[in-house]
């Protein structure tokens, strides 16, 4: 059989035909980010003038696998930095390339902006496609190379490979059957994260229709000033000046040493911001920073005024978030409250009357549940609503509670557990170590992959808008939609 080909803006590109589902690999959308494009801007991939072979995929950015005791979270972020400089690069699965208005799904990946990977195998487009949806994966600048902010170079180059790629989308999706007038961007943590400030920003207006947010929002997000710390920091890590010069001067493998040296809890690195705040809580030294063309201002505040109205926005979050963090690693169950405080409050003031608000000091309560159920409310959860709250367009709030079996029973509805139910590919995440145990449902992995597909076709969706006033959320896990009180979070938030 013929394998399936099609004209995209670099030429012709061979892909291949699998299982009903026709799948190209590694489309360079930008050129590679390396030499005298380093810290640059995306810049336009030189075209060929042969058929390209689009079987394999490219290379990733940089990055290291970092590695959690008792789960298998490779299938989630991919197993590292795979070398190569082609990594600005486009994974497509299409029904079929010769189609015409088919909805079109960009989704964008986790990794605390320092990691993942655009093929990780939960992102396998290949369910999305034999259900009429050009599915495209994108792969972006990470770390030091994507959110450094350095004198002299472009800040948000990782949001500004976004952008390119969304360009790239809009101007390729018809050779591949998509309607580039309608374009749904989703992603997951980080991933999301980045979506919802793209939401706010004036360079990503008009690239997309939808976006779903998943364990994201938008105030993980610094100021320039404050992230200048960092940026002395990882100079100081790698012997250089904090300069753009300097920072060139570095290898690759030399900012990924820097990068794990930052990164450690015991670095003495404060940034916090003029309300006593890091909002990343520690979970990532690396964020999108606002100030600059990209994101002129914080983003909900750009929301507030307007940005992004014409954007429907699903957005929602996991129930127990932080367990993914600190069930295998032993913090849930080994913590004191002296440490609990101490952890909470290297990032945000009144750090005990939050732990208190979450039951520390109750029978029962152990300080590291108090710890762990202030921080899933205070690092996704209750931000997610405020970002709800902010939009002025159409947003609507799930909620996905579905509890894991694995490390015996305690993991729950974890971050990143939702992911394999929206790609319905359970196999990729199920098994002795996997974040989804034995044998996760497969009904809803059917019901949750549908949302999205719906979703993506026409905006379609089962339950109402969310407001401030009726506060509706939807369970995935169940498909109840109930109004959700405040929780303790929303009274120590800024």
């Amino acid at each position: 059989m013929t394998e399936p080909q099609t004209e995209i803006s670099g030429g012709r590109v061979a892909g291949r035909r699998i299982g009903g589902v026709e799948r190209y690999l590694g489309l360079p959308y930008a050129a590679p980010p390396t030499g005298a494009r380093r810290f640059c801007e995306p810049q336009p991939a030189e075209g060929w003038a042969d058929v390209r072979d689009a079987a394999e995929p490219g290379p990733t950015a940089p990055y290291r696998l970092k590695d959690f005791p008792a789960l298998d979270i490779a299938p989630l972020v991919g197993q590292g930095w795979e070398g190569g400089d082609d990594c600005l690069t486009v994974n497509v699965w299409t029904p079929d390339s010769n189609a015409a208005g088919l909805p079109v799904m960009v989704f964008i990946h986790g990794g605390a902006f320092v990691g993942g990977a655009a093929m990780a195998p939960v992102q396998d487009g290949t369910a999305f496609a034999r259900n009429g949806v050009v599915l495209m994966t994108l792969a972006y600048r990470v770390g030091v190379e994507g959110f450094l902010p350095i004198d002299g170079a472009p800040a948000n180059l990782g949001l500004r490979d976004m952008i390119a790629g969304l360009e790239w989308v809009r101007s390729n999706a018809a050779a591949f059957g998509g309607d580039p007038a309608n374009v749904t961007v989703f992603g997951e943590s980080a991933g999301a994260m980045a979506i919802a400030d793209l939401v706010a920003s004036p360079l990503a207006r008009g690239l997309f229709r939808r976006a779903i947010i998943q364990s994201g929002h938008g105030s993980m997000v610094r100021s320039i000033p404050v992230t200048h710390r960092l940026t002395r920091a990882v100079a100081k890590a790698l012997g250089v000046r904090p300069t753009l010069d300097g920072f060139r001067s570095a290898s690759i493998e030399q900012t990924l040493d820097a990068v794990q040296t930052v990164s450690e809890p015991t670095a003495r690195l404060d940034l916090r911001d003029e309300q006593g705040r890091d909002p990343a809580y520690g979970l990532s030294r690396f964020l999108p920073v606002f100030g600059d063309e990209v994101l002129p201002a914080p983003p909900l505040q750009a929301l507030e005024a307007g940005a992004g109205a014409e954007v429907d926005v699903l957005i929602g979050s996991n129930t127990e978030e932080m367990n993914l963090y600190f069930v295998p690693t032993g913090v849930r169950t080994g913590v004191g409250r002296l440490l609990s405080w101490f952890l909470l409050g290297r990032s945000i003031r009144k750090a005990g009357a939050i732990l208190r608000a979450y039951g520390m000091g109750r029978k029962g309560v152990r300080p590291g549940d108090a710890l762990t159920l202030a921080m899933s409310d205070l690092v996704f959860r209750w931000p997610v609503r405020a970002y709800a709250e902010a939009h002025r367009g159409r947003t609507h709030v799930y909620e996905f509670g579905w509890r894991s079996p694995a490390c015996d029973g305690e993991l729950g509805a974890c971050h990143a557990v939702e992911l394999p139910f929206v790609f319905d590919t359970l196999a990729a995440a199920t098994g002795p170590k996997g974040v989804l145990g034995n044998v996760p449902p497969q009904a809803l992995a059917d019901r949750v992959h549908r949302i999205w597909v719906d979703f993506a076709r026409d905006g379609s969706l089962p339950w109402p808008e969310y407001t401030a006033k009726d506060r509706l959320v939807h369970r995935l896990d169940t498909g109840e939609t109930a109004y959700e009180a405040p929780m303790p979070a929303a009274r120590f938030w800024p």
